[in-house]
């Protein structure tokens, strides 16, 4: 009687893949995709943030803390580097979630390929949004790093906008990967860059409180991903993280980025399935 050998070295029965190999296997694609082509990420990831910032942190800020003394009660540089730093990771991840999965599920089938191995459709997923939360991870970190130079950074409580950063990221991500699942058509990534990627930039918290807009847009911000997350990293960034006058309802805000997740991962699957299997 055969038996199944642990080993994937020699002939005969196998076990099969587990897991943690199957996705392992997957995002060695996604990391020598990015071994090769990180310099052209540098100006989008660390550049336009840090003009950015010097722009909106410094020179404006400059003007606001002479004309009002800042923003609750701390500098305008304080008060916006959390928020540029997760409408940053908007856009990180918005742009790895469009037109790259138009690319590998139309233009170059590279989803198709993976899934003509032992690989499930969860497994595809699951590994391309490891490397974009790592992507995140890492270009949040330095950026953290260049806002403290700047003294936009009060304290090492700001580390925790690296899992807040990657948790706003797949919120992200995760409900957009359904959408170019879903979809034949790219032009309507530049629609979403235009009518939803730039709007949640400006009212979403990032520049501003959200107290200073209309009563009836408020509750536009509060549904979307971008203010919860900022919600969550400002007082991080200000050295409270559990400060009741920013983030008091710290777990409405990981409720709503985790639904957001949870969800968009659920329709990212269903339609990668139906779009493979049509």
């Amino acid at each position: 009687m055969s038996t199944v050998s642990q080993s994937r070295l020699v002939p005969g029965a196998r076990r099969p893949l587990s897991v943690v190999e199957r996705t392992w296997g997957l995002m060695g694609f996604h990391l020598t995709l990015l071994r090769r082509t990180w310099r052209g990420m540098v100006v989008s990831r660390f550049l336009s943030p840090v003009l950015l910032l010097a722009a909106m942190g410094i020179g404006v800020g400059n003007l606001v803390d002479n004309a009002s003394g800042g923003v609750g009660g701390v500098s305008y540089l304080d008060y916006v580097v959390p928020g540029i730093v997760m409408a940053s990771v908007m856009q990180w991840a918005v742009s790895e979630s469009t037109w790259p999965i138009m690319t590998l599920i139309k233009w170059n089938q590279m989803y198709a390929a993976m899934l003509s191995t032992p690989s499930k459709v969860a497994d595809v997923l699951r590994a391309h949004w490891i490397v974009i939360s790592f992507g995140i991870a890492w270009s949040t970190a330095v950026f953290i790093a260049v806002a403290a130079l700047f003294g936009g950074v009060s304290s090492w409580w700001a580390l925790l906008g690296l899992p807040i950063a990657v948790l706003t990221g797949l919120a992200f991500s995760t409900p957009l990967f359904w959408f170019a699942a879903s979809t034949n058509n790219e032009e309507n990534f530049s629609t979403i860059f235009r009518l939803v990627v730039t709007p949640l930039m400006l009212f979403s918290g990032t520049f501003f409180p959200i107290d200073q807009l209309p009563v009836w847009l408020q509750p536009l911000a509060w549904i979307t991903p971008l203010w919860h997350g900022t919600e969550l990293a400002r007082p991080s960034f200000l050295g409270d993280p559990l400060r009741a006058g920013h983030s008091g309802w710290w777990v409405v805000h990981l409720a709503a980025l985790t639904a957001y997740v949870v969800v968009g991962a659920w329709g990212a699957r269903r339609a990668l399935s139906a779009r493979v299997e049509a």
